[in-house]
This record gives structure tokens, C-alpha cells and sequence, in this order.
């Protein structure tokens, strides 16, 4: 780990690591106001080539699949936020989990809803990438 740098008081904060979650944590905003937005574009740079999303009924969708959604008109959201983000980096790979808060429209059906959210990043060539995303429901408790 020849870049990574630890505190001098002795409590092995890895700082290389800290700066990478905050880098991740960005790349996150700018990827879920591309969501918002349906910037194909963005997205287009984002997700991996290989990316493969499963949303929140099980369906699978690969990056064609999933830019296609926004290119059809098919999907818009009204709001779409993050919350509870957690990053666990693992050399040029990162597990995300946290809480999507969404509403909108996918062909005129409602789509509002609370999931836990996973997500999997790849770096290659010096970049990350999303290379995965699951979506779960999380249940009214109501």
C-alpha cells in the first residue's frame, strides 16, 4: 500500500482510503442526479460496459437496457435521493449500500418507493465505474 498514508498518533487511519470513500461518495451524487435527470450521456460514462442492474421486482437490466428506460421517455422521476451511504473499498473495487428514496413514472405506473440499494465500482483505466446495482424494497411498516 504505497500510497497510503496512516496518522502519526499510532490509530491506523488509512487517509488513502478516506480520500477514496469521499471520491466514491461524489461519484455517487453526480450518478443519482444523472438518475434524476435521465442524462443518458452521464450515465453512459458511468456505468461499466458489463454493468448489469437488478431492480426492485427482479428484473435484470444490462447498460443498454438500463439507458434505454431514459432514451424511450419511459421513465421519469419527480425526486430521487440517497441516503445511509456506506462505502467498503476493496483495492480498485467498492461495495456501496445505502437507501434509495424515489418517486416518478415508468410508462405511466407509479414508481415511489424505498429500497436498500447495492452497488458494486470497478476502477479501470484510473476510473470507477458502476459495474452492478440491486434493488430491494424496503416493506411499509405501516
Amino acid at each position: 500500500m504505497g500510497d497510503v498514508k496512516r496518522d502519526s498518533g499510532g490509530t491506523g487511519v488509512d487517509w488513502g482510503r478516506d480520500r477514496i470513500e469521499k471520491h466514491l461518495k461524489k461519484f455517487l451524487e453526480r450518478w443519482a442526479d444523472a438518475e434524476l435527470r435521465g442524462d443518458t450521456a452521464l450515465l453512459e460514462r458511468t456505468l461499466a460496459d458489463d454493468f448489469v442492474g437488478v431492480g426492485p421486482r427482479g428484473f435484470m437490466l444490462t447498460k443498454e437496457g438500463w439507458l434505454q428506460r431514459y432514451e424511450s421517455g419511459g421513465l421519469r422521476y419527480e425526486s430521487f435521493d440517497w441516503d445511509d451511504v456506506k462505502v467498503r473499498v476493496y483495492g480498485d473495487a467498492a461495495v456501496v449500500t445505502g437507501r434509495q428514496i424515489q418517486k416518478g413514472k415508468y410508462q405511466d405506473h407509479d414508481v415511489r418507493g424505498q429500497f436498500s440499494t447495492t452497488l458494486v465500482l470497478v476502477k479501470q483505466q484510473g476510473r470507477w465505474l458502476l459495474t452492478s446495482l440491486h434493488l430491494s424494497p424496503i416493506a411499509d411498516r405501516s
